[in-house]
C-alpha cells in the first residue's frame, strides 16, 4: 500500500510549491491514475514515489514504512525500496543504455543479485511477452519508439515490482503499440500488480482505473474517485 500524508514541496529556488499538501492511499492491486494539465505536479509526485526527491513536509510510506533520504542511503533498504516499485519514463529512450535489449532486462536483475539461472529465466520470459525475441542482440538506441517502449517495459516488469509507476503510457505509440500497451497494463492489474499512471488519455483512464486522482494548477489534489 502506498500512502502520502500532506505532502508539501517546492524545488530548490523556487517560491511557488510544486506540491501542495497532497494526501492519498492507494491500496495494493488498485490501478490509480492521475489526472491534471501539464505543470500540475504530477511528475514531482512521482519523484517522490520513486525515492527521487523527498517531502519539504509530510510523510510517504510504503507499505507502512516511512521512506526517507537517511533511510535509502542504506544499501539493504535501498534494494528493497527499488525492488518493490519500478518506473517507465514517458520517453522510454532516457532510460535504456545497454548494448543490447537482451542485456538492457537483465542489468536490473543483476542489480537485485537474483541466482543467474533465476535473471535467465526472467529474461527469456520478459522477451516472449513483450515479443522482442527477433531483437534481443539489437542496440536499444537503434530500436523505433515503439520496440524502445516495450523494451523498457520489458525491463522494468521482469524485476517483478509490486508496484508500477508510469508515465503517459501511450505517448508516441502507433495504434497497435498502444493497444498492446493497454492490453498488457489491464492484464498486469488484473494480476495483482499496482499501477499509479499519468496520463491524458481518457480512453486509458476509463479503461484501466480503479481510482482516478485529479490535480490542478493549485499543486493540489481537487477530486479522489473510486470507479
Amino acid at each position: 500500500m502506498i500512502e502520502c500524508r500532506n505532502i508539501t514541496y517546492t524545488w530548490p529556488g523556487n517560491r511557488e510549491k510544486a506540491l501542495d499538501d497532497i494526501s492519498f492511499v492507494i491500496k495494493d492491486g488498485t490501478c490509480a491514475v492521475f489526472e491534471g494539465p501539464n505543470g500540475c505536479g504530477k511528475s514531482t509526485l512521482f519523484r517522490i514515489l520513486l525515492g527521487l526527491s523527498f517531502p519539504d513536509q509530510g510523510t510517504y510510506l510504503l507499505d507502512g514504512e516511512t521512506i526517507t533520504q537517511e533511510k535509502l542511503k542504506h544499501e539493504d533498504f535501498s534494494r528493497a525500496f527499488h525492488q518493490k516499485i519500478g518506473f517507465i519514463f514517458q520517453n522510454s529512450e532516457v532510460q535504456l543504455f545497454c548494448d543490447s535489449v537482451e542485456n538492457e532486462i537483465a542489468f536490473g536483475l543483476y542489480q537485485l543479485h537474483l541466482p543467474q539461472e533465476e535473471i535467465t529465466n526472467r529474461v527469456k520470459k520478459a522477451l516472449g511477452e513483450f515479443h522482442l525475441e527477433d531483437l534481443r542482440q539489437r542496440a536499444p538506441f537503434n530500436l523505433s519508439g515503439g520496440e524502445q517502449k516495450r523494451t523498457a517495459m520489458a525491463a522494468v516488469f521482469a524485476m517483478e515490482p509490486k508496484v508500477i509507476v508510469i508515465d503517459e503510457p501511450l505517448s508516441g505509440l502507433d495504434e497497435d503499440g498502444q493497444a498492446f500497451v493497454r492490453s498488457f497494463l489491464r492484464a498486469k492489474r488484473d494480476a495483482g500488480t499496482t499501477l499509479i499512471v499519468a496520463t491524458h488519455n481518457r480512453e486509458l483512464a476509463d479503461d484501466l482505473a480503479n481510482v482516478r486522482i485529479r490535480m490542478d494548477r493549485t499543486h493540489r489534489i481537487t477530486d479522489i474517485r473510486k470507479v
